[in-house]
């Protein structure tokens, strides 16, 4: 059995008592209270914690996971990858990481001789090498030789700062933000330890900083801490390409695969022929490439969880922010905070008014689903053929939640706001007048039922029952499936009540061919239907009566045919 029906009628049994409790009080209107309620709870969260917005998160997830058109890998961003297998192969010479940095500097020197656009390392070059520092002066002078090699630094957490005696002005890159900056301030960042790092002055931030889940979705453009701008590494690297710089501090991640998406070579490899004498690699390769040196080793630990993988490789991350910043086709996000909650009040209170109207009507799931389909489709479009991430999911979620109360409620207070001539009967006294109106279509679906049980509802004046039989009763009422039984009673004197009744019975007879989608003189594929009165005692008889009653209109039904219209 399915868990989550178990589930469900779990807590319509639990909270039946309750509800129907409300239900005696409050009837239909229950569902505009409750419309009003989710409105209130919509306005509060948009002023204050905005859940709602939060929402996105999940849905953003799946949509980018599964997304239809993905955005292709900039070809000319080469990751030269220090993955486990050169770890190995480079451990008999050098050791496990990390290694001399001389290596690091021979390799920047050959690389370099193919004139990339930019070499970023993703590596923190935060203390001296106690043990080789010539092979540190070696790096830091193979870097000295370079305009375009980029390096990182770590910002550590603000409750530092204090102890830190590092100023913004002292960190290249960092400027103040007009009329903001506060010159005393100090800033607890890790610096790198070379000389010509500082020198160079092409620094930036990448620290990667994940949501409140711990899944990075974003990537930070800059920082603004005491009124000084720290731009990131991307941003640093776009702004000397001669590309315009986003002016918002963090963008959205415009994801162009899972990891491995980027062109990727393994750093043995190339290192190993960039010293060979017999070259067996292109020695133009790199050339105009933005090339990034980083780890993709999960040993290594540089692996954060993402929307297209839970162990995403961090130079990977960069090489995705770096790829939205030089394109510009990062995801813009706009927060809504009066159009999203807005969207949210309609669409609750559009279905509020259409369930208040008609609890039990068919067209109210259509319409909700639709209005499902529409929300989550706007943002699945969005985020597959725009560059703007339309966040639909808070109404969506509202929408979805207000409905699922408003069905177990009505479930669980059918019996109670329906209309039932025999609760009705019972709770009366003498001699009642009834009426049942037998219709059995000619192909008796669920659905046909339904459908023409929504209609016969909304005809007439006079309270009525409108039940189906359709073949989930057991025993031998089974024999009885595929039915509709329309019921009124009325004071056995009362001839205008009777009349109106009467009334009722032509106009929903009338209508049964529309209420079917079928002409009515197609003989054995028309519907049928049969009318019988009679008098039954009101009071605890009354329900031997109402058999009695059923029994006989059974029984005229089948001397009679049953195929034919029978008034």
């Amino acid at each position: 059995m399915n868990p989550f029906v178990v589930l469900y009628n779990f807590i319509v049994r639990a909270i039946s008592p309750l509800l129907a409790l409300v239900a005696k009080h409050a009837g239909n209107a229950f569902y505009l209270y409750l419309a009003a309620v989710v409105s209130v709870l919509i306005v509060a969260d948009a002023a204050g914690p905005q859940i709602e917005a939060k929402m996105q998160h999940g849905a953003f997830d799946f949509m980018m996971r599964y997304r239809i058109l993905v955005p292709k890998p900039d070809p000319d961003i080469v990751i030269v990858d220090i993955n486990e297998a050169s770890l190995a192969a480079m451990a008999r010479e050098y050791g496990r990481w990390p290694w001399p940095r001389q290596v690091l500097g021979e390799f920047l020197e050959n690389l370099e001789a193919q004139r990339p656009k930019a070499v970023i390392f993703d590596i923190l070059f935060s203390d001296p090498d106690i043990y080789n520092p010539d092979s540190d002066a070696y790096f830091d002078a193979a870097v000295a030789a370079t305009d375009n090699s980029y390096f990182p630094y770590l910002r550590l957490g603000s409750a530092s700062d204090p102890l830190s005696k590092v100023r913004p002005a002292m960190i290249p890159g960092v400027v103040p933000i007009p009329g903001q900056a506060q010159e005393n301030a100090t800033i607890a960042v890790v610096l790198p330890h070379f000389t010509s790092i500082l020198r160079g002055g092409r620094l930036g931030l990448h620290t990667i900083y994940p949501d409140a889940d711990g899944v990075v979705r974003e990537y930070t453009v800059y920082r603004n801490d005491y009124g000084w701008k720290f731009p990131s590494l991307p941003s640093r690297i776009v702004r000397d390409l001669g590309l315009s710089e986003p002016a918002v501090p963090s963008v959205l991640l415009n994801w162009r695969g899972v990891p491995f998406s980027y062109r990727t070579v393994t750093f043995s490899d190339v290192y190993n022929d960039m010293l060979s004498k017999n070259k067996n690699r292109a020695q133009d390769e790199f050339t105009g490439k933005i090339v990034l040196v980083g780890s993709t080793a999960p040993s290594l630990f540089d692996v954060k969880p993402t929307p297209m993988s839970t162990l995403h490789p961090g130079v990977e991350i960069l090489a995705t922010a770096i790829d939205n910043l030089k394109h510009g086709d990062y995801l813009r996000f706009p927060e809504g905070r009066i159009v999203y909650p807005l969207v949210a009040i309609i669409l609750v209170w559009t279905i509020g008014l259409a369930i208040f109207r008609d609890p039990q009507g068919e067209r109210t799931d259509r319409v909700v689903g639709t209005f499902e389909f529409i929300l989550f489709g706007v943002s699945y479009a969005s985020i597959n053929l725009s560059h703007t991430y339309i966040n639909l999911t808070g109404p969506f979620t509202v929408v979805l939640g207000y409905y699922a109360l408003a069905r177990i409620y009505g479930v669980a207070t059918r019996k109670i706001l329906e209309t039932s001539v025999l609760r009705d009967s019972t709770e009366r006294q003498g001699t009642l007048g009834a009426v049942l109106l037998i219709i059995r279509p000619a192909k008796p679906s669920q659905y046909t039922l339904q459908h023409i049980r929504s209609r016969v509802l909304k005809l007439g004046t006079e309270p009525k029952s409108v039940e189906t039989l359709d073949g989930r009763q057991k025993g031998i009422w089974s024999l009885f499936e595929g039915m509709l039984v329309v019921s009124w009673i009325f004071p056995a004197q009362d001839e205008e009540a009777h009349g109106r009744i009467v009334r009722d019975v032509k106009i929903i007879t009338a209508s049964l061919p529309k209420a079917l989608r079928q002409p009515a003189d197609k003989g054995d594929n028309a519907p049928a239907w049969i009318t019988h009165e009679g008098r039954i005692s009101a009071g605890a008889s009354a329900p031997e009566g109402w058999r009695a009653l059923f029994s006989e209109a059974q029984l005229r039904w089948h001397f009679q045919g049953g195929l034919a219209h029978h008034e």
